[in-house]
């Protein structure tokens, strides 16, 4: 038994220094203890340790291969990575779905290696999603070739290598690493600067496979076809070996993203350590309003706990800010504990390339405990062995979750996998029914590689790559769809038609635009936004265009490695935020207003007598317009300030579901009681929807507005006000067929909303289900007058919307 000092060591009373049990277990024990803590938990389960699958090192490896993987004390393969070296040698396209940690790269290392043993001018390529991992597989590649004597060498070549390197890339390194980026504009459209690359290429590697989905996948799967067009031109025919983790339909996702068949490897033989998988969902702190203890400030506190206890942790968090704030909350504490506070360190997209590799060997080396990262270290980076995994907030999606997961555990030891909900509707939704995340189907990986926009503007890049002949076929675009947009490349001057040899027409590249520089592959502007501190002119870090606009506007207080800075000036224009060091109480949250406008109706039907939905395309515009300013650690408001920057606008497809107006006077409530239970319809809306469809919540926006012009002449019934639609709508410019999905299934997609509703345990509307009333607050007279919920239900009713069967 512990001693009453030796239980107050942690989440009880003040810690005694001289008292510091350690380990995961002795965390674990105490979290079981105390009372006030531990029925938050709403989920408390073990997944066992699985024994591995092993089968012996094929004959024919190449025996300087086989050497060096017994110098790393590998005797024998798991089985996925036996079959996978099979199917590579014999030539045939695969891809790898096993779960996170199960040793893939050596699926893929292996058949290159003992190529490169057997053909000297052999070459590969290999494409990871960002240059952080581009940058760790190949120092791990490197050595592994040293140590089998290979001189092939292998470089790393994206917007961070000189010039010198990359000279060296192009002319000697067997092994290319770069990113879909890079392919599409620095490689492909100078293929004959590459013509010993394409001419030997003999394996194609593409790593992370589900993380190429909706745009970015359609986008890469267009390069896939483009890279298959030239490497025929140079005469090689290469292997796809594609890795990814579990998602829930890697050989169809593989095969559209390829346009040919490709074998799966999906059982993993690799062992793994048992796992005890939890979910904290802090407790109620306003019962009126459903609003629960600060998500941000529960995880600092039980990570706090693990640090302290020499646990090697990972924090995940869901924004820049929200890491920002817990890597200085976790900070605060340590200090104030007398403990060196650089045992916690940040880690997300933004920090310059040296101090993410500063903090990557730190990991490995053992000197760091903790690191708070973003989504950017949910990827395969080797960072050593940990014992936690700690996530707050869900992520949006079983698969993004599981693949946090399984950054822990990676040495074949037992492993805690911690989720901490906050009070979104999503998170509530699952914290209700936890076994949902152990038992749920895992999401599948869409793309639409034939999306017109999409694929015109590929072909453009294609086209001056290449010329084509009249009956060549895009990848697995039919020879006469793509004569089709040729003729309309052609009509648009963009491509010149002559004839051939034979007869039959050749176009050409004609315009003097460089077309690959004006297609992002991202869908968000080329030029980030470099961020510079006044007074020593020292460049801090980058951010996304579209980010800057809510997290570096004019007296926004940017948050870099646990310290603040303002931003004084932002260059618009030059994209650039000039941002001076302070020290305030005080970090800002910006308010973005969305208004949405049909452009075309594509699709459209009437519900019950009073609903009408539609689908088709949409204008959705964003302009932040101010901010607030929230304190630290209390997360009181303590202000507003206003912003002045252009409007963002966007294309993309949604549903919309239009109320009339005289069903909107119908109701025995005022008319802004109305709009706000229509407004809290819709989050209960898009929260079904994104469960139904297993998508992230990110890449579903939803608004309450105007299907018709707000702003236009008066209604000819002589009324005021509008009919109110709710929009939900593919937060990706150009959309992904979220919308389609959801117009078809509209009814089941109602029924699911009231089930919420009714479900819910809430007096009257929480974050859970609709949301609080707009302005409520304790002892507040429209709660009470008008209740959100009751009146949401209402409304249901009168659309001729029941309960699912």
């Amino acid at each position: 038994m512990k001693s009453e000092k030796e239980e107050g060591a942690f989440t009880g009373g003040r810690r005694k220094p001289w008292i510091r049990p350690t380990g995961l277990d002795a965390v674990l024990k105490r979290w079981c203890a105390d009372k006030q803590l531990w029925p938050s938990f709403v989920l408390d389960e073990v997944t066992p340790a699985r024994a591995g699958a092993y089968a012996p090192l094929p004959e024919d490896v190449a025996p300087q291969v086989r050497e060096a993987l017994r110098r790393r004390g590998i005797e024998q393969l798991f089985a996925h990575q036996a079959e996978a070296f099979r199917l590579a040698r014999a030539g045939q396209s695969l891809v790898i779905a096993t779960p996170t940690a199960s040793g893939k790269s050596l699926c893929y290392n292996l058949p290159l290696m003992d190529r490169f043993a057997r053909e000297p001018q052999a070459r590969a390529l290999y494409l990871f999603p960002t240059k952080a991992l581009s940058r760790d597989q190949e120092e791990s590649l490197r050595v592994f070739m040293r140590e089998a004597g290979l001189e092939h060498g292998a470089i790393t070549f994206d917007g961070d290598t000189p010039a010198d390197a990359r000279r060296a890339a192009r002319e000697r390194s067997g092994v290319l690493l770069t990113n879909p980026d890079m392919l599409h504009t620095g490689i492909l459209p100078h293929h004959a600067n590459w013509a010993r690359l394409f001419s030997n290429l003999r394996y194609v590697v593409i790593d992370e496979l589900h993380t190429y989905r909706g745009v970015f996948g359609s986008h890469l799967a267009n390069v896939l076809r483009r890279l298959q067009r030239v490497a025929r031109f140079h005469g090689s025919s290469p292997v796809f070996i594609l890795a990814s983790a579990t998602i829930g339909n890697p050989k169809a996702h593989a095969e559209r993203m390829l346009g040919r068949e490709v074998a799966l490897v999906s059982e993993s033989g690799a062992p793994s350590g048992e796992r005890r998988v939890m979910v904290y969902n802090p407790p109620v702190v306003n019962a009126e309003l459903g609003v629960r203890a600060s998500y941000l400030k529960s995880a600092v506190r039980l990570v706090a706990d693990l640090v302290r206890a020499e646990v090697s942790t990972l924090l995940f968090g869901q924004s820049r800010n929200s890491v920002e704030m817990m890597l200085k909350y976790l900070r605060d504490r340590f200090v104030e504990e007398k403990m060196d506070p650089a045992l916690i360190q940040g880690y997300r997209g933004g920090y310059l390339p040296g101090t993410r590799r500063a903090t990557e060997a730190a990991m490995r080396a053992g000197e760091v405990r903790c690191v708070v990262a973003t989504n950017a270290l949910e990827l395969g980076i080797d960072i050593g062995s940990l014992d936690a995994v700690v996530c707050a907030g869900y992520p949006g999606s079983v698969a993004a979750l599981m693949q946090r997961f399984g950054r822990a555990g990676r040495r074949g030891a037992g492993s805690l996998a911690l989720l901490v909900t906050n009070s979104a509707p999503l998170d509530q939704y699952l914290a209700s029914d936890p076994r949902y995340l152990t038992g749920a189907p895992v999401e599948h990986a869409r793309i639409d590689p034939d999306n017109v926009e999409i694929l015109v503007q590929h072909l453009k890049c294609a086209a001056f790559e290449l010329p084509f002949e009249e009956g060549d076929a895009f990848g697995d675009v039919s020879s006469e769809s793509t004569l089709d947009a040729l003729g309309f490349l052609a009509q648009h001057e963009v491509v010149h038609p002559s004839s051939g040899m034979d007869g039959r027409r050749v176009f050409h590249w004609s315009s003097d635009a460089y077309p690959a520089n004006h297609v992002s592959l991202r869908s968000v502007g080329w030029d980030n936004v470099v961020i510079i501190e006044l007074g020593t002119d020292r460049t801090l870090a980058e951010m996304d265009f579209r980010s800057a606009h809510t997290m570096l506007h004019e007296q926004a207080i940017y948050q870099h490695e646990a310290e603040q800075y303002q931003v004084e000036r932002f260059d618009y224009e030059n994209h650039k935020a000039y941002v001076r060091k302070v020290a305030p109480d005080y970090f800002t949250d910006a308010m973005t207003y969305v208004r949405v406008n049909v452009i075309q109706e594509d699709q459209g039907a009437p519900m019950g007598s009073e609903l009408q939905a539609g689908m088709g395309e949409v204008s959705v515009i964003e302009k932040v317009v101010g901010y607030k300013k929230i304190k630290f650690h209390t997360h009181e408001n303590v202000g507003y300030g206003d912003v002045t920057l252009p409007e963002m606008q966007m294309h993309t497809t949604a549903l919309w579901l239009t109320v009339p107006e005289s069903v909107v006077r119908a109701m025995e409530v005022p008319r802004p009681a109305v709009i706000d239970a229509l407004r809290g319809l819709a989050n209960a809306l898009r929260t079904v929807a994104c469960v139904g469809l297993m998508i992230d919540p990110r890449d579903l926006g939803k608004t309450l507005g105007s299907k018709d012009d707000a702003d236009g002449p008066p209604r000819k019934d002589g009324g005021v006000g509008f009919d109110p639609t709710i929009f939900l709508y593919d937060n990706i410019p150009g959309g992904v067929g979220l919308a389609a999905r959801l117009f078809d299934q509209r009814e089941e997609l109602l029924r699911r909303a009231r089930r919420v509703l009714e479900s819910c345990t809430c007096a009257d509307g929480c974050p859970a289900c609709i949301g609080p009333a707009a302005g409520s607050g304790p002892g507040s007279a429209p709660v009470d007058a008008h209740p959100r919920k009751r009146l949401g239900l209402e409304l249901l009713s009168v659309l001729g919307v029941g309960a699912l069967q």
